[in-house]
């Protein structure tokens, strides 16, 4: 207990990094997810092959692999580089670029189950009516889609919240796992650190996955 309240500030402040990952990496992912879904779901046999080929390779990749990619390979090799002037930034940038691509994938088989729950005949009166692809899947399909799947994208954000915790293969030594990691190096292994950072994210899924479970009862379409 004593190393807990020695390096609390520390390992809070690590898990609001954590935090700070969770929602920049949330964002991206849902509009990336979405555009993936539209393009598999598309009439356009290239734009399904390449949002399939997508997802195929990244859902089906580790994400450690991933981010080290990023890392080692957009980073070090091809030179992608964010910023140079504050430490660490390039690596924050680098993991939330990583986790997104990474997670965007599980948003659209997501938002793709939800388009298979849509009666075929919206989309044929959306195109009686005289509405392209694209504007049929931005006003009927989609909203019908995004309530039906409230509850498996609440699950991909549980996941996508816990995935953070791998962010030093990135290279992001900050967060809450890096400091946890540290302190073990220096005092030892400590079960109340443990117990504490496992609560904390409890604190924060846990309501994630009540709440849109009720949304989801909620919002629920009736067919």
């Amino acid at each position: 207990m004593d190393e807990l309240i020695q390096y609390g500030p520390e390992l809070f402040s690590g898990f609001l990094k954590n935090l700070l990952l969770s929602v920049l990496i949330g964002f991206f992912s849902l509009v990336v997810g979405t555009v993936l879904a539209a393009m598999r779901v598309s009439p356009t046999p290239v734009l399904r092959a390449a949002g399939a080929t997508y997802v195929n390779v990244l859902r089906n990749t580790p994400l450690t692999l991933v981010l080290a990619f990023c890392y080692l390979g957009l980073s070090d090799t091809l030179g992608l580089i964010f910023s140079t002037e504050v430490p660490l930034t390039n690596s924050f940038w680098l993991a939330v670029l990583g986790m997104s691509a990474y997670t965007s994938a599980f948003v659209c088989e997501a938002l793709r189950s939800g388009v298979n729950t849509v009666p075929m005949g919206q989309a044929e009166a959306a195109r009686a009516i005289g509405l392209t692809f694209f504007q049929s899947v931005r006003l009927i399909i989609f909203p019908q889609a995004f309530r039906a799947v409230i509850a498996p994208l609440g699950s991909v954000l549980i996941a996508m919240i816990k995935n953070t915790t791998v962010v030093a293969a990135a290279g992001y030594t900050v967060d809450v796992a890096a400091v946890m990691r540290e302190t073990f190096d220096t005092t030892g292994v400590s079960i109340p650190i443990f117990i504490g950072i496992v609560l904390a994210f409890l604190v924060v899924v846990l309501p994630i996955g009540w709440y849109t479970g009720w949304l989801s009862r909620r919002l629920a379409v009736a067919r």
